[in-house]
């Protein structure tokens, strides 16, 4: 079972392991990206393109899937306008062993921050507004699983 979704509306964690883990897994691992507040961050916006952007997850998703024994996929991303603390991405695999499902969740992190069209925009306390640039490690994170 492969589950992608793009949303603005908060992301429920312990819903979403809920119904992901409705089959029974022998192992599963959770990644739950949420919004720093670096610096003043008042507010993170992510700007995406809603057919590409849903599109990419899935792909990636699919790619996670097939590399790996999964019993179950569920990437949950969200869009628009985050506060500090707020959940950005929750990333859930399941497996019968650990190793697939920890190196599939770890994949699916690293390669969305590169192939998925998404862009983030920073705005803080003393009015300061910023366009977020890709880290340096970001693309060797990515590359490595090539």
């Amino acid at each position: 079972m492969i589950r992608v979704a793009v949303q603005t509306d908060a992301i429920n964690v312990a819903a979403e392991l809920d119904i992901h883990d409705a089959g029974g897994h022998g192992a599963s691992a959770i990644f739950v990206g949420r919004v720093r507040g670096d610096d003043g961050l008042a507010e993170l916006f992510l700007e995406h393109h809603p057919a590409l952007t849903e599109a990419g997850l899935a792909e990636l998703a699919h790619v996670a899937a097939d590399r790996w024994s999964l019993s179950a996929l569920t990437l949950v991303h969200r869009v628009g306008g985050m506060a500090p603390g707020e959940t950005i991405v929750l990333v859930l695999a399941s497996s019968a062993h650990r190793a697939e499902a920890l190196a599939a969740t770890e994949f699916l992190i690293d390669r969305l921050k590169t192939d998925v069209m998404l862009w983030k925009r920073e705005t803080f306390a003393d009015g300061r507004v910023a366009w977020v640039e890709p880290r340096d490690g970001d693309h060797g994170r990515a590359e490595r699983w090539d």
